[in-house]
């Protein structure tokens, strides 16, 4: 897909969900592909390469929780992976700090280059697992915003994120279709941990029958000090 093409369709999408995206913030999305796509021949960052399909269903996914940032918010995203749905956020948002964190290194360093190349700041990325991001006195109950894209099921997700978010903060939890099973499952690992579900979005991404839900969690209190447990533990026995 040549630049012109690329603009066109980023448009495209972007403005079914009421997003103007600058010429700069073009070019720094159809940087951030080619990297994506050179990058994947050494590493696996993405089963997804065709070009319409990244822009859809890797960026314009990434970027429909934006309405839910406030101003100035310090956001993280935890098992970040290529850099969805943190970078995305941050091309379209220069008023939001964030942290992008994975357990993987080789991702981290893809991360820095996109990082670098695209020229963003008040961004960076941490290598970390979740489990022992969220016990680290740095980071533990700071953020405003605290998300992550299609990494676990919502108990276990839940104790990797919540800990991690300030009393007054947010979850967003970006899930595929039938996620309400998931919710009812988690709500008393929620409870456990400090949050209240507020709101669940179903939608659809635009232009096409792909479905999506955002739950949106609210921290009403503080996590006890012993969650996130050790790492493997949540994913092995999540909290019920």
């Amino acid at each position: 897909m040549n630049k012109e093409e690329f603009f066109q369709k980023i448009n495209e999408y972007s403005m079914a969900l009421e997003i103007k995206l600058n010429e700069e913030q073009k070019e720094q999305f159809y940087e951030y592909m080619n990297l994506l796509l050179e990058w994947n021949e050494k590493i696996n960052l993405t089963a997804i390469v065709d070009p319409e399909e990244i822009i859809l269903k890797h960026f314009i996914d990434s970027i429909t929780i934006s309405k839910y940032i406030d101003k100035s918010s310090y956001v993280a995203d935890i098992g970040t992976g290529a850099g969805f749905p943190g970078i995305p956020l941050k091309i379209l948002r220069k008023d939001i700090k964030i942290v992008l964190v994975d357990s993987l290194n080789k991702r981290i360093k893809f991360l820095d280059e996109v990082i670098e190349k695209l020229n963003l700041n008040n961004i960076e990325a941490i290598h970390a697992r979740a489990e022992e991001f969220g016990q680290n006195k740095k980071y533990r109950e700071q953020f405003d915003i605290v998300t992550s894209r299609a990494v676990a099921n919502l108990s276990t997700l839940s104790e990797y994120l919540i800990p991690l978010a300030k009393v007054g903060g947010k979850v967003l939890s970006m899930k595929g279709p039938g996620a309400l099973g998931e919710i009812e499952n988690a709500k008393n690992a929620i409870k456990v941990l400090g949050g209240t579900i507020e709101k669940v979005n179903e939608f659809k991404l635009p232009l096409s029958d792909i479905e999506r839900t955002i739950i949106n969690i609210k921290k009403e209190n503080k996590t006890p000090n012993k969650y996130p447990r050790k790492a493997g533990l949540p994913s092995k026995e999540p909290l019920k």
